[in-house]
């Protein structure tokens, strides 16, 4: 999975868009939505289409969003669009259909499986998930079980009979930590002196989530700690994580290319989680860009406490473009 790659060969942007997935035009939709009918027919389902999902004749709703984002991301193209088609609806259908993994599987080894999961408010039902923790405006924290071929989150209900939610959590944060780095890019920027920042990606669909253990994922991608003043992070989609840890005043530059980067990979992303980047300070968030007014752009914010950082580093730091000449 890199992070930077040459797209595949597909409709400009002047062609007309899709109303549901403005990542197709509308020509694109079309052949994506009956790809995915087709996908499910072959495996003995024949399903309704709609803007962004399918329903079949039990009523059963399968959302394309993620799908749709899949597809769009992959650098080989339309031509393989059928063969994802085929692959996500032999897994959904797999996964409603056969036994309950909190039936099949031993309590140990589900709690072998379990993770914690920081997803958006907006893929949340607050009613099934009243365990779950706000770790940020907008974002939660729930427990996930990892399954083969796909990540079931675990409602009020289906923990009940595993324990305490507050013992179920630590394992499953010790779990995270356990994880393989998959991949890491570090991205500079030679024009803007002392932008740097790591980017850790990964299939795993906890890779972004790992931001509840950055410390252990900084130490293992730096080899140092993290430091009291903290680390900028950016979790825009699942499949990715990126971080800059605060020594000196290259933080600003880096801040301002780790809010682009953000935003730009949380558009059309699969698993999209937030388009902003966040201070992480002793496993506390806190939000430091937003929407501007007109929702068209960004623009940066800071609290007192952020702001006393920025006037501590100033002090201690010469500027980075300008040399120290000790007195």
């Amino acid at each position: 999975m890199g992070l930077f790659r040459r797209g595949p060969r597909r409709d400009g942007r002047d062609a007309p868009r899709d109303p549901a997935f403005s990542f197709f035009s509308v020509d694109e939709a079309a052949l994506f939505r009956g790809q995915v009918r087709e996908a499910f027919a072959e495996h003995g389902l024949e399903v309704t289409l709609y803007a962004d999902a399918v329903t079949d004749s039990s009523g059963r709703r399968f959302p394309l969003g993620d799908l749709a984002a899949v597809c769009h991301n992959d650098d080989r193209g339309p031509r393989v669009w059928g063969d994802l088609a085929r692959r996500h609806a032999g897994m959904v259908l797999r996964t409603l259909d056969g036994p309950s993994a909190l039936e099949a599987l031993p309590p140990e080894q589900i709690r072998a499986q379990l993770y914690p999961r920081v997803i958006s408010e907006d893929g949340l039902d607050a009613q099934a998930f009243g365990y779950a923790r706000s770790v940020a405006p907008g974002l939660y924290e729930v427990l996930a079980l990892d399954l083969p071929e796909s990540v079931m989150m675990l409602t009020d209900e289906a923990l009940e009979p595993l324990g305490e939610v507050r013992a179920l959590r630590e394992r499953a944060l010790r779990n995270l930590r356990e994880l393989p780095i998959e991949e890491c890019e570090t991205v500079t920027d030679r024009n803007i002196h002392g932008t740097r920042f790591e980017v850790v990606l990964g299939d795993s669909f906890y890779t972004a989530s790992r931001v509840l253990a950055l410390d252990t994922v900084v130490r293992k991608v730096t080899g140092e700690p993290i430091g009291p003043a903290g680390a900028l992070v950016a979790l825009p989609f699942r499949h990715q994580l990126a971080f800059h840890t605060i020594r000196d005043l290259t933080m600003v530059p880096s801040l301002n290319a780790l809010a682009n980067f953000a935003a730009t990979r949380y558009e059309d992303a699969p698993g999209a989680i937030s388009p902003y980047v966040y201070w992480w300070r002793a496993g506390t968030l806190t939000q430091l860009s937003e929407s501007d007014d007109d929702g068209d752009g960004l623009r940066l914010v800071a609290d007192d406490a952020f702001q006393d950082l920025l006037d501590h580093l100033a002090r201690d730091t010469p500027p980075p473009d300008r040399p120290h000449h000790p007195d």
